[in-house]
């Protein structure tokens, strides 16, 4: 009986080794399901190997793999339910087995147990249990055998890292039980008993000398016995050497990382993304206002807890929307996506989701904040992307599977949005004390940093705005309150405003004239103008994307999707502001309360006269009789003098030829195929400013390819692009300084808003409003006279026709690989496209007359145009 027992310490030991294990990895899910089934798989792979002892060894394994995908069916059929899926078992096998390690790693702690979170540590556990009671039991290494349970349990230990506090007492167990079979299996003789049958006896291995339990040295004499004693103890000091040893230098190592951070593994694996389409839905909005009837969500309420939501502020706060036929109705509202990070184009969704189950994780209450309960059953119309509506803030979420980013408290379902989803969400609604607004402050430093930055340089109007509504508004709060006010109040929201937020566009929104579209837009230019003013003026912002749904229930139609501005408070949170106009009354004009700053270069002057003159002029006739009788002759001296100047100019011009030909020489052969590409794209705009036709600077790459074919044709019809209305803000209807056609070469996308940005580089912005059909602000009728006149090339007579002006495809070529693969170009690639840039340098230059041509050569503008680019 004893023998039996001592024999039951190792299995026993290598399951327990295998839970402590599944205890170790429960530590970072929701509940203790998973330890549940890992402990479960742990005595079924050691129960297996057990009962299956008097077979071959050769049977066991693959007996135990096929008790293996059995137990596997039933963990995943239990977490299934355990879930609520309602998907057919196959599938969610299937699923589980193709996603399993991917989703176990992007999971968000604390982890739900479903299929496709507990299928790769069940499995893992199983074998565990296999390999461990094969080279413990049946080989008698138990040892080694507890090599696999150990690695299981550094596997788990790794996977949950710096989430969760150090296992020290798991780890404490799991050595006692080593050192419990270690101590059970172990004779005084030193022999090793098997643990299948007493005293080492098997089917495969019955006792040499014919008794059960014969020592093995039985028989040998004393002498023999002696040495072999001396050997053992030989081999045992040098193991404790090794040993030592290996203290000696791991244990330094060792003791430096028992402090140190664990890694987390989560952090080489890609969570789920966000695609183009959601990366700034903020974009959308345009497109949503042009259409407001297309039906985007259906949403049904809980009439337990809407009535009770609907009387509550903050961000799910009922607003009062007027409908079609001019009723109101109270809203609530849904937060789609939350936009933290501008770069001075773009405001894009900053979030970093992870998988998540039904449960979320919840968010710290606001001090003082009343928080209500709102559940809400959503179905998806029409609404496409993988970003999920839900009310801030989502707590709980069944019927879809979702990622949850809980800096912004948004969802996105990684597989996409498709019609007919439905998904039930519950919210924790928090209403802090607003009547706090007007002290509170905001907070700082690097925690709030992304909220308050701005891409580049902001154009001065706008920084003068702000800083003019900033004056006399100390607090926080006033501060927001002026922006808000003077966005109301200055401006029109229209459905049919063109998209875009970047600094020009929102320079034409605050500024534009109204006859040609300025101080109109939609929710898109009024959140995104009250984020930068804020974060001009100090204050965190982001801008929020979302949809007013009704409070009980009905349909979301695309006339309901909002843009809307939200500041950081200290205690209160993220704020809603609402810079919309509140009535239908004519805005007031934005000059009668904004002036801008009038230029700084004052009107010319006569020149003073200079010392010299003066006295000259006022000397008596007497002495200017006598100062021209002596000295040298006035011809002699106005021919030196004529002479000196001719000198000079000519030095000059040698000097400028010079540095001309050798700013080309560098432009087209040093550096990298990206210098020698952009120095290309230099030679062609400054070509064409040479020629008189400077390239405008919202034009984009194959865009100033199709100007350059026949510039001053171009000017003269002020149409740059085919259905390009002069004074229209962007480049297209839809077509967004993001898109492929407006982005800038890669070498120069840190000029794009430099101050002094010269006309002609290859940097293209979202078009600002003209002043003049010509489509170039600030020039005069009589200037856009003599472009007309001198628009065509052409050949004059005794002269040899130069021929038309070569294409310009292999530049274009070269410019779009640095935009979107830097590191495709190559070196045959700039050779082109610096050879077709002087080609087509070379001929319109023989286009221009001959006093042109020789004033192209000597004109030093090329040497400082592009100055702060080189």
């Amino acid at each position: 009986m004893v023998r039996w027992l001592r024999a039951a310490v190792a299995p026993l030991a290598l399951a327990g080794l295998i839970a402590l294990a599944g205890m170790a990895l429960g530590r970072i899910y929701a509940d203790a399901l998973l330890a549940q089934l890992v402990a479960g798989a742990a005595v079924g792979s050691i129960g297996v190997s057990v009962a299956a002892r008097r077979l071959p060894s050769w049977s066991v394994a693959p007996l135990s793999v096929l008790v293996l995908a059995g137990y596997a069916v039933g963990a995943v059929r239990i977490a299934a339910a355990h879930a609520a899926l309602t998907d057919p078992l196959p599938t969610v096998v299937a699923d589980a087995l193709a996603n399993g390690i991917p989703r176990l790693l992007t999971a968000m702690i604390p982890v739900e147990p479903t299929p496709d979170t507990v299928i790769v540590p069940v499995v893992a556990a199983w074998l565990a249990g296999l390999a461990g009671a094969e080279l413990a039991l049946r080989g008698g290494r138990v040892l080694l055998g507890c090599l696999p349970p150990a690695l299981l349990y550094a596997g788990a230990l790794y996977v949950v890292g710096p989430n969760e506090a150090a296992a020290g007492r798991p780890t404490l167990a799991f050595a006692g039980l080593v050192i419990a079979a270690l101590a059970a299996t172990a004779r005084p003789d030193g022999s090793t008993p098997d643990a299948f049958t007493p005293d080492g006896a098997t089917p495969d291995r019955p006792a040499s000398d014919g008794s059960d339990g014969a020592a093995p040295d039985a028989g040998l004499s004393a002498r023999t016995r002696a040495a072999m004693r001396g050997r053992a103890l030989a081999g045992a000091a040098a193991g404790l050497a090794v040993l030592v040893g290996l203290v000696a230098m791991v244990g330094p190592w060792v003791s430096s990382r028992v402090s140190a951070a664990p890694s987390d593994p989560r952090r080489y694996v890609q969570p789920p993304q966000v695609d183009s389409l959601d990366e700034s839905p903020l974009n959308r909005i345009s497109g949503w206002a042009l259409d407001p009837g297309q039906r985007l969500l259906d949403v049904s309420p809980d009439p337990a807890v809407s009535a009770s939501a609907s009387a509550r502020p903050s961000g799910a706060e009922p607003a009062k929307r007027t409908g079609g036929d001019g009723a109101r109705r109270r809203t609530l509202r849904l937060r789609l996506a939350v936009l933290p990070d501008y770069d001075g184009v773009t405001w894009r969704v900053g979030a970093t989701y992870r998988n998540a189950g039904r449960v979320l994780p919840t968010q710290a209450p606001l001090p003082g904040a009343d928080v209500h309960e709102v559940h809400q059953r959503i179905r998806v119309e029409g609404l496409t992307g993988r970003l999920l509506p839900a009310l801030p803030t989502p707590a709980t979420v069944s019927g879809a599977r979702v990622a949850f980013d809980p800096a912004t408290g948004t969802l996105i379902r990684p597989e996409g949005l498709t019609p007919g989803l439905q998904y039930e969400v519950t919210s924790q609604v928090q209403a802090p004390d607003l009547n706090l607004l007007p002290t509170a402050g905001t907070p700082s430093g690097d925690a709030v940093a992304r909220y308050l930055t701005v891409g580049g340089v902001a154009p001065p109007q706008i920084q003068r705005l702000a800083d003019q509504l900033a004056d006399g508004n100390g607090a926080a709060y006033d501060r927001a309150v002026a922006i808000e006010n003077f966005l109301a109040e200055h401006y029109r929201q229209v459905p049919d405003a063109p998209s875009g937020h970047a600094y020009p566009n929102l320079s034409f929104f605050l500024f534009g004239p109204r006859g040609r579209g300025g101080q109109v837009g939609t929710s898109e230019q009024f959140a995104a103008s009250f984020a930068l003013l804020a974060r001009l003026t100090g204050l965190p912002s982001r801008v929020v994307v979302g949809f007013d749904a009704p409070v009980q229930g009905g349909a979301v139609t695309a006339g309901d999707a909002i843009a809307w501005p939200e500041i950081l408070f200290d205690d209160l949170g993220w704020v809603p502001f609402d810079p919309l106009p509140k009535s239908k009354q004519p805005p007031r004009p934005v000059e009668q309360d904004f002036t801008p700053k009038p230029p700084t270069t004052s009107p010319s002057t006569p020149e003073a006269p200079t010392p010299s003159d003066t006295a000259t002029a006022s000397a008596p006739p007497s002495a200017l009789a006598a100062g021209t009788g002596r000295g040298v002759s006035a011809p002699v001296v106005a021919g030196g003098a004529g002479g000196s100047i001719l000198v000079v100019l000519l030095a000059a011009a040698a000097t400028v030829v010079t540095l001309r030909r050798g700013l080309r020489r560098r432009r087209l052969t040093e550096g990298g195929s990206a210098e020698r590409i952009t120095g290309a794209w230099f030679e062609v705009t400054d070509a064409l400013r040479l020629a008189g036709h400077p390239v405008p600077h919202h034009l984009a790459a194959a865009e100033v390819a199709r100007f350059a074919a026949n510039p001053g044709r171009r000017l003269a019809a002020g149409n740059l692009l085919p259905g390009h209305p002069p004074g229209d803000p962007v480049s297209r209807r839809g077509h967004t300084s993001g898109d492929a056609a407006g982005r800038s070469p890669h070498a120069l996308d840190d000029l794009a808003d430099r101050p002094g940005h010269t006309p002609g580089d290859p940097v293209s912005r979202p078009r600002q409003a003209p002043s003049d059909p010509a489509g170039h602000s600030g020039h005069a009728p009589k200037a856009a006279g003599r472009r007309l006149r001198r628009a065509a090339p052409h050949t004059r007579p005794g002269r040899t026709d130069p021929g038309p002006l070569p294409p310009l495809d292999e530049l274009v070529a070269g410019v779009n690989t640095l935009l979107f693969a830097p590191d495709a170009a190559d070196g045959d690639q700039a050779r082109r496209a610096g050879d077709q840039a002087v080609a087509y340098a070379d001929t319109l230059r023989a286009h221009r007359s001959w006093w042109r041509r020789l004033w192209w050569s000597v004109h030093p503008g090329p040497l400082r145009w592009h100055r702060r680019r080189e």
